[in-house]
């Protein structure tokens, strides 16, 4: 079932539930309301039908139906078609889940196409009945509300995301191996909502141009210009985000250059230690290899104070070796 709300609305009022869309035309005819028509992935029959019945053109119904598109305003004669993506963070996977969303709105007609699980339509319309006066101002007001809402919604996205970089602040400093895919993983979220928010100042200018021209109600006006005032700030902080990742990438690529050349460096030490000791011990090791073949005509053998001696240079080569390279510092 992909038609999830229908109704006729008389100056604000529901006044009927059709069960079907052909029900849905004829009452639209005889009691000339507004019908408001929300679907979930609709198929091209359906996408047909409303096409043909609510004269609309055939590169909007093609999107409606293939969906992935960008967030854009497109008038097409009398109607208007606009893509938006909703955006909700969740709390439990730290992430941003988008979704997205086709309104089209005619001069008695509004038609929604959800194509993900966001409740932005629930609220708009719970909303939008509970003001009969806003929703009795016509297809426009409905549009506006859903612009609202969407907006509203990218609050708790920014915050979120606000969240999270502050969290990966201190983890550069903690030494945490992971923060690098961290914030490969906030950049291309932050990304993502940039293309969600962005065009929305274009499409908020594009119903500001036709507002004389089709009579837009002023206190609508007055609504929308205060929608374009949340983007600009929202948009403001988007930016800012993305300035932020940016720069903890630099300083984790510098910190990790510095934990490598600190480990190197240690490393170099150890290392020096190790030949130091080695080379002490190889002095004494050849003296004492040597005088151990026990040749019968080898200098010293018979010499009284031949041993002592053999001692003697061993201790000796080693003790300058040692305080050579004490002196270099590699002990």
């Amino acid at each position: 079932m992909t038609v999830i709300d229908n109704a006729i609305y008389v100056n604000g009022i529901r006044t009927a539930d059709p069960v079907s869309l052909q029900q849905t035309y004829e009452t639209l005819t005889e009691r000339h309301g507004m019908a408001w028509i929300g679907l979930y992935r609709p198929s091209a029959e359906e996408m047909a039908s409303i096409g043909a019945e609510f004269d609309l053109h055939e590169l909007a119904i093609e999107d409606a139906v293939t969906a992935h598109q960008r967030p854009k305003l497109e008038r097409y004669d009398h109607n208007l078609f606009t893509v938006l993506l909703p955006a909700r963070y969740l709390d439990d996977e730290e992430e941003v889940e988008f979704g997205e969303l086709h309104v089209f709105t005619g001069k008695n007609f509004v038609i929604t196409i959800r194509h993900a699980e966001t409740p932005v339509m629930s609220k708009v319309r719970h909303r939008m009945e509970q003001n009969p006066q806003l929703l009795a101002l016509g297809p426009e007001a409905v549009l506006y509300a859903i612009l609202d809402q969407v907006v509203d919604d990218y609050g708790p996205v920014v915050a979120g995301l606000e969240n999270d970089i502050d969290e990966i602040e201190d983890q550069l400093f903690s030494g945490d191996t992971q923060v690098s895919r961290r914030i490969y993983k906030l950049s291309r979220e932050v990304i993502q909502f940039q293309r969600a928010l962005q065009p929305l100042m274009g499409m908020m200018s594009a119903l500001h141009g036709g507002f004389e021209k089709y009579g837009v109600d002023i206190e609508l006006q007055r609504n929308l210009r205060d929608v374009e005032d949340h983007v600009a700030r929202l948009s403001g902080r988007a930016d800012s985000f993305r300035a932020l990742l940016q720069n903890a990438l630099i300083v984790d690529g510098t910190l990790t250059t510095n934990r490598q050349n600190e480990a190197s460096a240690a490393q170099n030490e150890e290392i020096k230690k190790i030949s130091s000791w080695a080379a002490i011990l190889f002095a004494p090791s050849v003296v004492a290899g040597i005088y151990g073949m026990n040749f019968e005509l080898m200098p010293e053998l018979s010499w009284t104070w031949g041993y002592p001696a053999a001692i003697g240079l061993m201790v000796l080569v080693s003790a300058t070796m040692y305080f050579v390279f004490k002196k270099k510092k590699w002990l």
